[in-house]
C-alpha cells in the first residue's frame, strides 16, 4: 500500500499596514472633537429654541432637544413681520452680486494674469491696497454718491457697489497664473482672440476658484448687515439681516423662540451651500497655492 505524506504549508505571518496610534494622534482628536462640540452648541441650542417652549429656553442644563417640538415659533415670524420679503430680497441680492463680481472679477483677473500693458503690475498693487481700506470708511462718501444718484432706497445701491471685489479678482488671477501657457497659444495658432481664449479655455479650467468665489461672494452678501442698514429705509425692501431686529422688539425685549426659528432659517441656505460645495474650496485653496 503506498502511503500518500500529506504536505503542510509554513503559517505566514500575515504583517499588518496598519500604523500605530500615537498619543499625540489621540490628543490632537480630542481637542478636535471639543473644539467641535463647543461650535456646533450653539447652533442646537438656537434649534431647539426654535421648535421647542420658550419657557425650556432658560433651563439649566440646557435642553438640546424640545420637550413638545411644534411649528408655532415659525408661525410667529411671518405674523410679526414679512419674513418672506426678507428672504426673497437676500436671496435676489445674493445672486445678482454672485453673478456681477464672477463676470467682473474673472474679466480683471485674466487682464491681469495674461495680458501685458503698460502699468499692469502699479495697478495690481493698488487693487491690493484697497483690501486693506474697511468698508466703514468708505461709508461716508459712498453714501452721498448714492443719494446724489437718485439710488438711496433701492437695491441698487447695494449691488452697484458691491459688483467689483478687489479679492475676488486676487483669488483668481492667482489661479489664472497657474494654468498652463501652451493651450493659450495653441488657441492662438487656431485664430482664436483675446476674448475667446478667455471664454472658451480659462473659465472652463477654472471651475473649483469659480465656486469658491461665488460661496464667499453670496454668504458675504446673504450676512451683509451694516450698507442694507444706511442704505435701505422702506422694510418692503429690506434684507433679512436686518429684518431679524424688527423681531427684537423696540427695546430688544421680543420673544425668543419666533427669534430662534428666524435664525434657523436664515442659517439653512448658506449651511446648504457650505456642506454641498466645501470641496471646491479646498481645491481652490490648494491649486492657487502652487504657484505665484
Amino acid at each position: 500500500m503506498t502511503t500518500q505524506a500529506t504536505t503542510q504549508l509554513p503559517a505566514v505571518a500575515v504583517k499588518s499596514h496598519r500604523k500605530p496610534i500615537s498619543w499625540g494622534s489621540i490628543f490632537t482628536f480630542i481637542i478636535l472633537g471639543f473644539g467641535a462640540v463647543l461650535m456646533i452648541a450653539p447652533f442646537l441650542w438656537i434649534i431647539q429654541a426654535a421648535f421647542g417652549d420658550t419657557t425650556e429656553v432658560f433651563k439649566l442644563p440646557p435642553r438640546w432637544l424640545p420637550a413638545n417640538p411644534s411649528l408655532e415659533n415659525f408661525e410667529d415670524v411671518f405674523n410679526q413681520v414679512p419674513y418672506h420679503l426678507f428672504l426673497f430680497n437676500s436671496l435676489k441680492l445674493a445672486i445678482i452680486v454672485t453673478i456681477g463680481q464672477l463676470i467682473t472679477c474673472s474679466l480683471a483677473a485674466y487682464a491681469f494674469a495674461r495680458l501685458e500693458f503698460p502699468g499692469r503690475n502699479v495697478l495690481f498693487v493698488l487693487l491690493l491696497s484697497a483690501l486693506m481700506i474697511p468698508g466703514q470708511v468708505t461709508i461716508v462718501p459712498l453714501f452721498i454718491l448714492v443719494r446724489q444718484l437718485g439710488l438711496y432706497n433701492t437695491h441698487a445701491a447695494l449691488i452697484l457697489p458691491a459688483l467689483v471685489n478687489p479679492f475676488g479678482v486676487f483669488l483668481l488671477r492667482q489661479y489664472f497664473v497657474t494654468l498652463p501657457t501652451e493651450l493659450e497659444d495653441a488657441a492662438r495658432v487656431d485664430g482664436a482672440n483675446v476674448f475667446t481664449i478667455y471664454w472658451r479655455i480659462i473659465l472652463p479650467l477654472s471651475g473649483p476658484v469659480l465656486t469658491t468665489l461665488a460661496i464667499l461672494t453670496f454668504v458675504g452678501m446673504w450676512n451683509s448687515y451694516f450698507f442694507p442698514l444706511i442704505m435701505i429705509n422702506s422694510p418692503e425692501l429690506q434684507v433679512i439681516t436686518v429684518g431679524l431686529t424688527l423681531l427684537r422688539g423696540q427695546y430688544g425685549v421680543g420673544a425668543l423662540g419666533p427669534i430662534a426659528a428666524a435664525l434657523t432659517m436664515a442659517i439653512v441656505p448658506v449651511l446648504l451651500v457650505f456642506v454641498f460645495l466645501q470641496k471646491y474650496i479646498i481645491k481652490s485653496i490648494v491649486s492657487t497655492g502652487l504657484k505665484t
